[in-house]
């Protein structure tokens, strides 16, 4: 838990970037979350925020928004090949930030910004929102109450099915593109928050669809003693997979439709509104008898990431995706796309002190 000087209990945002994260989850996110106060936005869209946020300042120049006293914290919601230089310039600013999914493009600029929130004593968290999802958490309760018994076998999927490859630069080719890059991220944290560091990554990257640039297709196998977790993302299937497969020892675990976040704020609805975050999509317990019993999950809510990063900012509790954890992902991406390259198994590249610090922050600030 970092030390601060604030003396107030409202913190002062300033955001960068307002393409699809930016406006779609953060913006909203950050409005709805009691002890925020989205103070400037730096983007080239400066009417449409104005449009839907007239009190709220634009800004041209990311810097500019960086060099400003009052602004306590700031959101870098930009493409991904811009996360490692606007977040060392905001650290070097004195500024707390956030960092959107993935942390960065490789283990080395993750180690940096790592390495500088620490001589700057500033908080760093990195956007790991699918922590608060609804499927993820009623997946993670009934392995933590033991229903399956010992896991064997995980797996979790993003399926969906988008044939047009779209003018976006997630979609092209260029540094940090690909469906890896960008739902890999999500996939790897979640697997890590239950069960922790793998012995060894194999992977399996495609093009698949007509007139791709880059992998639209991802199929991940994280190996651990005697548990295989199987993360895969695609742009091709239509009838869409189980979000969640679990089989243990005692029985298994299925949750077929994903978490209402993303879809609601979509279609409009302000976080915290009546029935945010909810999922009448329960999960399907067998047991080992094979009989069938359904199981609710807990609502999502993925104001919780920022309220959490407000009170680790403020002193008073503790940073809930400290930069150890996603230095942990992007090691697993890295071992994947090495995988992927040499058709091996590839280890993680960490450290033994970086392994243990990742061993000590688990549990620290569980959803």
């Amino acid at each position: 838990m970092m030390t601060t000087d604030l003396d107030r209990t409202t913190l002062n945002i300033g955001l960068i970037g307002y393409g699809y994260a930016g406006r779609t989850f953060h913006l909203p996110l950050i409005v709805a979350t009691p002890g925020l106060s989205l103070t400037a936005v730096a983007t080239r869209q400066g009417d449409a925020v104005k449009a839907r946020l007239p009190d709220v300042e634009t800004l041209s120049d990311p810097q500019a928004l960086m060099a400003r006293d009052d602004i306590d914290l700031i959101i870098v919601a930009t493409p991904n090949a811009t996360h490692a230089p606007l977040a060392r310039a905001a650290l070097r600013a004195g500024k707390s930030i956030v960092v959107d999914k993935p942390f960065t493009l490789d283990l080395a600029e993750a180690r940096a910004l790592t390495d500088l929130a620490t001589r700057a004593d500033q908080v760093l968290s990195v956007f790991h929102n699918r922590r608060w999802d609804s499927d993820f958490l009623g997946v993670s309760r009934a392995i933590a109450q033991g229903l399956v018994g010992e896991v064997r076998h995980f797996e979790s999927r993003f399926d969906r099915f988008r044939p047009q490859v779209r003018d976006r630069w997630r979609e092209q080719d260029g540094p940090g593109a690909g469906i890896w890059y960008d739902l890999g991220p999500h996939l790897v944290d979640q697997a890590l928050v239950l069960f922790g560091l793998p012995k060894a990554v194999q992977a399996d990257l495609a093009v698949q669809r007509a007139d791709a640039k880059v992998d639209d297709w991802a199929h991940v196998v994280l190996r651990y003693d005697d548990r295989r977790v199987v993360l895969h993302a695609d742009m091709l299937a239509v009838g869409g997979s189980a979000r969640f497969t679990v089989h243990g020892e005692r029985g298994s675990l299925r949750k077929a439709g994903p978490d209402q976040q993303e879809a609601q704020l979509l279609a409009g609805m302000a976080p915290g509104a009546d029935d945010w975050g909810c999922d009448d999509d329960d999960l399907l317990y067998f047991d080992a008898e094979g009989r069938q019993t359904r199981v609710p999950v807990p609502a999502g809510d993925q104001r919780r990431f920022y309220a959490a990063v407000r009170d680790a900012v403020l002193g008073v509790g503790p940073n809930p995706v400290p930069p150890i954890q996603a230095l942990a992902v992007m090691s697993v991406i890295a071992a994947a796309i090495e995988s992927n390259r040499t058709g091996a198994r590839c280890a993680l590249a960490l450290s033994d002190a970086e392994r243990a610090q990742f061993q000590r922050s688990r549990g620290a600030a569980r959803p």
